[in-house]
């Protein structure tokens, strides 16, 4: 009779310790899912301003055809990436990842190509654009900032005893992160 009262009473404990378990651990999944929508939002919307910028560009520096093709092939190749949010592995965030860098650094040098043009220096669209741009790229690093911290209580938590046992039997697994770019703990280089 004890022996069975306890077994009972453990079983009891068990289910509700992994019930509460379970209910954070979807929880903190739906919150990277979420988070990660959020991370494409901002990077749609930094995509979303490429055509009007490169039309700006293109009518003033008509002989810079070969970085505007690089600008519009980057985008196009970074819209063409899509990770699924139940598929957030290291892997596929760091294609996304490295998409969306090679948009970045395609803009970077149409940005710095549009310098040697003064007409685009007061062109107002295009200075408008350019600070949107501008924007959008530190929302793109408030948003990756936040992935990363609600990823690692998502991580942490499956990774914990007794989560980690849970979190096997229910197939909840570890998500990426967003790394810093290679190279990027080098400072640049100036010279003058």
């Amino acid at each position: 009779m004890k022996k069975t009262l306890f077994r009972i009473i453990a079983l009891f404990g068990m289910l509700s310790l992994s019930s509460c378990g379970y209910n954070t651990m979807v929880q903190l999944d739906e919150q990277v899912q979420a988070q990660w929508g959020q991370v494409q939002n901002v990077y749609q919307r930094r995509n979303d301003l490429i055509p009007n910028l490169v039309n700006s560009v293109k009518g003033a520096a008509k002989q810079e055809q070969e970085t505007l093709t690089r600008v519009i092939e980057a985008r196009a190749k970074a819209t063409s990436i899509q990770v699924d949010p139940d598929k957030l592995t290291p892997e596929n965030i760091q294609k996304f990842q490295q998409a969306q860098g090679e948009v970045s650094s395609a803009l970077g040098r149409l940005l710095v190509v549009t310098e040697n043009y003064p007409d685009l220096k007061t062109n107002q669209n295009f200075l408008e654009l350019q600070a949107q741009l501008e924007g959008s790229e530190n929302r793109i690093t408030v948003e990756r900032q936040k992935f990363n911290e609600v990823t690692q209580q998502y991580n942490s938590k499956i990774r914990t005893f007794p989560n980690n046992i849970f979190a096997g039997m229910f197939g909840f697994e570890k998500k990426g992160y967003f790394q810093a770019e290679a190279g990027a703990q080098k400072a640049p280089t100036v010279q003058f």
